[in-house]
């Protein structure tokens, strides 16, 4: 709805949109959601969900690739080990999730941006590990460390970011066993905002956690964890030893781990969601039970990143009817289990920023949100299956993200919400738009989009006929030019570089099994 002045004529229309775009660029604290969460599964079919879960990491086992410490932890914990295929008697992996916290802070550089995962709690994170951006100056390109930092600011200056996340896109001339100290160091130097770490490896990982000792000081960090590690299975029930050693650096550092199987439906799992929920449950338990091997009381996540594959052409598929019940799945079955859980985003498979790409995104962030997840990671700038970063798909998707934010705290029952001063000042037949509630309200009564146009197609047809995605385009750059740098002690700068150059000098171009 446009802002209405019956009174004030010259203050119409485009500058109150303009000042209300304004008042609106301001950070959003985290979610803590009123809407109680959608629950698809009855308890039956919960209980038979995990039942299967169980059955599978008995009966067929988990495999813990090229890692003998891991072996070795299950082994002493009393775990079947054949080879590298690990047999966990039913409820061992249960009971080790006892000591996982159902609720964690996640520190920032800056306090007023820490986090809390769990419970009620909604976080709105990135798009995370595209090679590719684009945007409609220079088209599909391989990232760079440019872009990379552009999507950084980006995401520092959208309202409703509050999780800079992983690496939004890979800066490829940097060579790849180089590359997460330049990621790490730009998330840690651009954002004051908390982010993830880079868990290629475990010296990858090694390197994240010693850069944040640098940066927050080695006995802050003892006691707090300030990065997130996002750990992939390698699905179907196997696990790979550079995850496995990553996972072991973030959890002995007491820093948090987001267990992630990657299921797509009739490719690395059953076609059905039932069987597909069945098998991310025994992986995310057995990853997560690990962390609690290694040291108890470790943050940890359950993740899922659901979708399937088109029967026909083999390619991912995204807003489904099957990836919305695995997402509400997966937030309703980390609540039983009683730990934060991460899924959703705002995915799909369209190459530009189009009608597939927000229907597909729309039916994947929706269900979400109303499912209670925690952390919602590739909530913005997803496009091409996460092969690419989009630019103006960035822009669109965090407009989507701050009218969720807005539903997430239902229905407004104040005084000034119930509105019968109002009902009473208008009584019949007559219209709301003059009185003294709307004059007062009227700024804020609804959310305001930054990207759709609300004029009439005339007016519209003479400022350009622009599109959304042409509309965005300019507001991203608008963003960067106003980005605001959060600024940073030079002493911690300066010993971060060092960090950096010391480590570099000793590190290859080419990729290592640290």
């Amino acid at each position: 709805m446009n802002a209405i002045e019956p009174t004030a004529a010259p203050r119409r229309g485009r500058d109150i949109r303009r000042e209300r775009a304004q008042k609106q660029a301001v950070k959003y604290p985290y979610i803590r959601r009123k809407l109680a969460p959608v629950e698809l599964l009855s308890s039956e079919s919960a209980e038979i969900i995990e039942a299967n879960a169980e059955t599978i990491m008995e009966e067929i086992g988990i495999e813990f690739r090229r890692d003998p410490e891991s072996l070795r932890l299950w082994r002493e914990a009393g775990a079947d080990v054949s080879g590298e295929r690990v047999h966990l008697p039913r409820g061992l992996a249960r009971h080790l999730l006892k000591s996982v916290p159902r609720e964690f802070t996640l520190y920032a550089r800056n306090p007023e941006r820490n986090l809390r995962f769990g419970g009620d709690a909604t976080v709105f994170s990135p798009v995370g590990g595209p090679p590719f951006v684009t945007d409609l100056d220079r088209g599909r390109r391989y990232g760079s460390l440019d872009d990379l930092q552009n999507f950084i600011k980006l995401a520092h200056m959208a309202p409703a970011i509050h999780f800079s996340g992983g690496c939004m896109v890979e800066p490829m001339e940097i060579p790849p066993n180089k590359r997460h100290l330049d990621v790490q160091y730009s998330f840690f130097r651009y954002s004051d905002q908390a982010c993830e770490a880079t868990p290629e490896t475990p010296g990858h990982a090694r390197d994240a956690v010693d850069l944040a000792r640098v940066l927050f000081g080695a006995d802050y960090l003892a006691e707090h964890p300030v990065v997130l590690g996002n750990i992939n299975s390698n699905s179907p029930l196997t696990f790979d030893g550079r995850m496995l050693g990553a996972l072991r650096e973030f959890a002995a550092a007491g820093q948090g781990t987001i267990i992630v199987p990657a299921v797509l439906a009739g490719a690395m799992g059953p076609v059905t969601a039932a069987g597909c929920m069945s098998e991310i449950l025994a992986e995310t338990m057995a990853g997560m039970a690990l962390t609690q091997l290694v040291r108890p009381g470790a943050p940890v996540i359950l993740g899922s990143f659901v979708g399937a594959i088109s029967m026909r052409t083999g390619a991912p598929t995204f807003g489904t009817p099957e990836a919305t019940q695995m997402i509400f799945a997966t937030a309703q079955l980390a609540r039983r289990l009683g730990v934060p859980c991460r899924s959703g985003g705002s995915l799909c498979s369209s190459k530009i920023a189009d009608a597939q790409a927000a229907y597909e995104s729309a039916h994947t962030l929706l269900p979400t949100l109303l499912a209670g997840v925690n952390l919602v990671t590739h909530a913005a700038g997803w496009l091409e299956g996460g092969l690419v970063a989009g630019y103006e798909k960035f822009v669109m998707d965090i407009d989507q993200l701050a009218m969720m934010q807005a539903l997430s705290q239902g229905m407004d029952m104040s005084v000034r919400g119930q509105a019968l001063d109002a009902l009473r000042e208008v009584g019949p037949g007559s219209h709301f738009l003059g009185c003294e509630h709307t004059q007062a309200n009227f700024e804020t009564a609804f959310y305001q989009s930054t990207i759709a146009d609300y004029s009439s197609y005339e007016e519209w047809s003479t400022t350009g006929s622009l599109t959304a995605e042409q509309r965005a385009n300019r507001v991203w750059k608008k963003m960067l030019a106003d980005y605001q740098d959060p600024g940073i002690d030079p002493a911690a700068d300066e010993a971060m570089l060092a960090f950096m150059a010391a480590r570099k000098a000793v590190l290859t171009d080419t990729i290592e099994e640290e």
